[in-house]
């Protein structure tokens, strides 16, 4: 099973699971997950997967190869994180109270994840759409959220989601905020906002 770092399980309410980007691990979001959810009037469990493969470099993880892209592993790398994420107690704190979050591949795994899985919502963060993706009905509203200088994952990525989102009726939102491949202190505000209006009691 996938690796995670599990904060806040008691007496939460709601749930933010975090999926890191290529070459990262379940360390690498956990700061931001804190810096959307503490403080907000409800009290979030941060579920932060670690991807199941040694990245390349043999530092950092990867959900699939990506340079050469491997796109044939995306199915089973799914079904994988889907089974991991059905360990985690939904008769708790239920999939509809949780809130996904991905960056760069891990936002790519998100946008997957969310055409099988009712989350109460999902924000892709310099995330990419994967060859032939396509949304399903009654998905989550999706968030999209992508650097205008990002040199590794082009911005144009993400317009791509986004149009393919709107041509299939899902809610969703397209954010573009001054920097690269990164979240920024203005991007972490612009999320958090959107928790409070969108996913509060």
């Amino acid at each position: 099973m996938t690796e995670l770092i599990c904060l806040n399980s008691e007496s939460a309410t709601n749930r933010l699971v975090l999926l890191h980007g290529w070459g990262a691990d379940a360390h690498d979001l956990v700061p931001i997950g804190k810096l959307l959810t503490e403080g907000l009037k409800n009290r979030f469990e941060i579920v932060s997967f670690s991807a199941p493969n040694i990245h390349p470099s043999g530092l950092g993880r990867q959900w699939y190869p990506l340079y050469p892209h491997e796109w044939e592993q995306v199915p089973n790398a799914v079904l994988d994180l889907e089974r991991s994420l059905n360990s985690l107690c939904f008769k708790r704190i239920p999939l509809n109270k949780t809130l996904l979050l991905g960056f760069s591949q891990g936002g790519a795994m998100a946008l997957e994840l969310a055409k099988r899985n009712r989350f109460d919502g999902v924000f892709a963060l310099s995330s990419y759409p994967h060859p032939d993706w396509e949304p399903s009905k009654n998905m989550p509203p999706i968030f999209l959220c992508h650097g205008n200088m990002d040199q590794v994952v082009p911005k144009a990525a993400s317009q791509k989601s986004f149009d393919i989102l709107l041509k299939h009726e899902v809610k969703s939102e397209l954010y573009f905020f001054d920097g690269g491949h990164e979240i920024t202190n203005d991007l972490i505000e612009h999320c958090r906002e959107k928790i409070k209006q969108e996913f509060l009691d």
